[in-house]
């Protein structure tokens, strides 16, 4: 069978049919009237998830779809039949785009999901229902609606739970050959597999997934190079991602670790999304002889990178058991912490002898620190109090100077108001003092002169 992956298609839905105009002529009815029926409601187109279907195929072929009008009308009273809608089942996980506006209508992921894409018309009402009693003999009727028609897109994404990812020949089609009843064509030259195959695979305790394969993806495929990327849309909704590498891979700059840039390169240039889901780093190909080698090299450089590496063979069944456990534990318990790894310390370089190096690594650790604490300690205890103490006594000291020179001044002012008091005193008292005065000259001359 042909895969089939994206289609374009027409739709239309039925018209509704038309109301009868009609007047009833029979013998034993006295009093006829309108007897005009309603026209029946048109046929809905109508898109179905089928999980049995993996493909588009059927609507590459027939690209027109058109559901059944509804029936007119009819006199004695008849209504017209409605239609059936037309049924489209399609691959569950189709999703159906507006072709004109590119809009996403609807994403039938669920099996049983419907969605009605062209709505059916609705079929007139016939004469008798416009008669009333001022109007007995109604001679129109209403005519039918259209039927929706437009134009879309399908497009498929299968619904895997595991994907599988890597360069063309890497081993993916024999690896899901080895775990599934899936039988992809395997050859030993590029680009075996040209469409997605799915495969059921069998775990323990009764629990199974769905593994897809995909076409190989190399350097340039977003920009159209080797397949490209179209095929990618079918792992956008895997839950884990397991990355083949080539550990075989012969040609110009081939190269384990830069397969495996390349690739996630190419992932995130389509889908940042798909870009972190969680990947299984699964070398392949441990059987050949120098795989050994390459295989321990690009062990270290994921193990720097932080990531997990599980290696198999798929030709001999080698660490495939491993790889599956780690897959399921993802899958089922959503757990991913298997996937990463430690990453080695880095090595210190050693440019300096050891002791040297030790005294230089001594050193700063014990004045650094020391110069620092002092500086901590000095600007809050003995710049800043010390300002704030000597302000807070000079304040004081000028406070009572300025005091004290105020006590003198009123000293001085009142000591020389008291002596321009006796000095004012003593103008006024000194002639009565003087006339006194005199007699007692006479009598000192007098008494001398008795003396003698």
């Amino acid at each position: 069978m042909k895969f089939v992956d994206e289609v374009r298609i027409f739709v239309k839905a039925g018209d509704g049919g038309h109301g009868a105009v009609a007047f009833r002529r029979e013998k034993f009815i006295e009093r006829g009237g309108p007897s005009g029926g309603d026209g029946g409601n048109g046929g809905s187109v109508i898109f179905v998830g089928d999980p049995q279907l993996t493909t588009l195929l059927d609507f590459r072929y027939q690209q027109h779809h058109r559901a059944k009008n509804g029936e007119n009308g009819m006199g004695s009273d008849c209504n017209g039949r409605a239609s059936d809608d037309l049924i489209l089942k399609v691959p569950a996980g189709t999703l159906i785009r507006d072709a004109n506006s590119g809009e996403l209508l609807v994403d039938l992921s669920d099996p049983g999901q419907r969605f009605v894409a062209a709505q059916g018309g609705r079929g007139g009402l016939g004469n008798m229902n416009f008669a009333t009693s001022t109007r007995q003999t109604p001679r129109f009727a209403q005519d039918g609606t259209k039927g929706e028609e437009r134009t879309l897109i399908l497009e498929l994404k299968l619904l895997a739970d595991v994907g599988l990812l890597g360069f063309p020949n890497a081993g993916k089609s024999t690896l899901i050959s080895r775990v599934s009843r899936a039988r992809p064509k395997i050859a030993d030259y590029p680009f075996t597999t040209l469409v997605p195959n799915l495969g059921m695979v069998q775990y323990k305790d009764n629990l199974s997934f769905v593994m897809a394969d995909i076409p190989g993806l190399i350097e340039g495929a977003s920009e159209g190079v080797g397949l490209g990327h179209q095929f990618l849309r079918h792992v956008e909704r895997c839950k884990v991602l397991i990355h083949l590498i080539d550990m075989g891979a012969e040609g110009e700059g081939r190269d384990p670790v830069k397969d495996f840039d390349i690739l996630n390169r190419e992932l995130e240039k389509y889908s940042e999304t798909l870009a972190k889901k969680p990947q299984v780093v699964a070398p392949n190909k441990l059987d050949l002889t120098d795989a050994p080698g390459r295989l321990e090299a690009f062990t270290a450089e994921m193990r720097k990178r932080g990531l997990a590496v599980f290696p198999v063979s798929c030709a001999t069944g080698e660490g495939m058991q491993a790889l599956l456990d780690v897959t399921a534990e993802v899958l089922f318990t959503g757990r991913a912490d298997k996937l990463h790894v430690e990453p080695p310390a880095k090595p210190v370089k050693k440019t300096v002898p050891a002791k040297k190096a030790v005294a230089e690594v001594k050193a700063p650790a014990r004045k650094a620190p020391a110069k620092k604490a002092a500086t901590e300690v000095k600007a809050p205890v003995r710049k800043t109090p010390a300002k704030k103490a000597t302000a807070t006594r000079k304040a004081p000291l000028k406070k009572a100077a300025t005091k004290k020179a105020a006590t003198k001044k009123a000293a001085t002012k009142k000591a020389a108001t008291k002596k321009a008091a006796t000095k004012k005193a003593g103008v006024g008292m000194k002639a009565p003092a003087r006339a006194g005065a005199k007699p007692a000259a006479k009598k000192a001359v007098r008494a001398k002169g008795r003396r003698s």
